[in-house]
């Protein structure tokens, strides 16, 4: 048999898929992959089950059932007083990561460069590789994690097509600023890039912060591929209920890749999603302070425990440093650490091209119930 494409050399396993076998393998706390242990609010479960128990099982639309694209308009409106039209402007994705891969596959050529935050989410490496696209990093450097404009600026060449930016950041859980996101526009602007943006955690921000859209800024709208989710708003990641928006020639890229990847997916969960869109202002701020207790559960636990800790903006997890603790590899600590006191977390080296600046760093999730943060925190005094 043949050997396997080039493009596949160096993606393997998902760090992700390793530590939770690891987790189940030594019954340990799984801190490591990013979901909740609860189910998202019952009423959006239960819309869910009546879809399903009326029939809505078969392909919906291929751009995602009508309520759906009308209720995501009207969250861009109410949140961030964008205006799209739902039947050009607006495709339902099988989650946030084929958004980003279709994304992908629709504005890079092969050779292209495509800059991205560093440390980022492994996907992104797979599917700038798929698009034969050539990753370039820009990276935010502890222990502050924020965004060198000057050094974004240096990475643009000739050959640079695509800005991917993540904002709140998964791992390090910065939120980009003001500064932060009007230098991105100007040099997206300047050197007419396309910017696709990934805002999953976009709810999920905290300490009275507030995300806002690059789409928003002056003159991005018609370069911007914005991106986002209903699995971390509403604990529903295995859902798969994803979304892009843009201008109608934006999205019909986007769409014209991604109908040969899934086509479409989700039909009884994208009506059930439609109604939790439009849940009131009390759900959103209960989970910031319900996510927000819980970051400082494990912030101040990891920190009474002496790792060294970087208390995270945004997003559920929370970057750590081992080396005050007497370890120095990040990889080498984290399949350790299962045997040794039965928690999984991960570490932050896979997320990097050159891994140095991530060596001696861990993430840990903290959207787990109280009870298992606490237990979590218990077992790590064996270290």
């Amino acid at each position: 048999m043949r050997e396997h494409a080039v493009r596949l050399n160096g993606l393997g396993t998902t760090i992700f898929a390793e530590m939770s076998a690891l987790a189940v393998a030594t019954g340990s706390v799984n801190l490591g992959q990013g979901f909740p242990d609860t189910d998202g609010p019952d009423s959006l479960l239960e819309d869910a089950i009546a879809a399903i128990r009326a029939g809505a099982n078969q392909y919906p639309p291929a751009r995602g059932v009508p309520a759906l694209r009308q209720a995501i308009v009207d969250h861009q409106k109410r949140f961030y007083d964008l205006s799209y039209d739902p039947d050009t402007q607006v495709l339902v994705t099988t989650g946030a990561t084929e958004a980003v891969a279709a994304s992908l596959l629709a504005f890079v050529e092969p050779g292209d460069e495509v800059i991205a935050l560093e440390p980022y989410y492994d996907s992104y490496a797979a599917g700038i590789a798929f698009a034969g696209g050539h990753r370039v990093p820009v990276t935010l450097r502890a222990p502050d994690y924020r965004l060198d404009l000057d050094e974004l600026r240096a990475a643009v060449t000739p050959r640079t097509k695509v800005l991917l930016i993540n904002s709140p950041h998964n791992p390090t859980g910065t939120v980009l600023t003001d500064d932060e996101l009007r230098g991105i526009c100007a040099v997206a602007i300047e050197h007419d890039l396309v910017v696709i943006t990934d805002e999953v955690y976009e709810h999920l921000v905290y300490d009275g912060l507030r995300h806002t859209p690059l789409a928003s800024y002056e003159g991005m709208a018609e370069r911007t591929v914005s991106i986002s989710s209903a699995g971390k708003t509403f604990s529903v990641t295995g859902w798969k209920i994803g979304w892009v928006t843009g201008t109608p020639e934006v999205v019909t890229a986007v769409t014209t890749a991604k109908q040969f990847l899934t086509f479409t997916s989700g039909a009884p969960f994208q009506p059930a999603v439609a109604n939790a869109l439009a849940l009131g202002n009390d759900y959103f701020d209960l989970l910031r302070a319900d996510l927000q207790s819980r970051r400082d559960l494990l912030c101040d636990g990891l920190e009474a425990l002496g790792f060294g800790v970087h208390r995270p903006q945004g997003t559920y997890f929370v970057t750590t440093d081992i080396r005050p603790l007497g370890h120095t590899d990040g990889i080498e600590f984290c399949r350790m650490l299962p045997e040794r006191t039965g928690v999984v977390a991960i570490p932050h080296q896979v997320f990097y091209d050159n891994p140095a600046p991530g060596h001696p760093l861990v993430r840990w999730a903290f959207c787990k119930q109280p009870p298992v943060l606490q237990e979590a925190l218990t077992r790590l005094q064996k270290l």
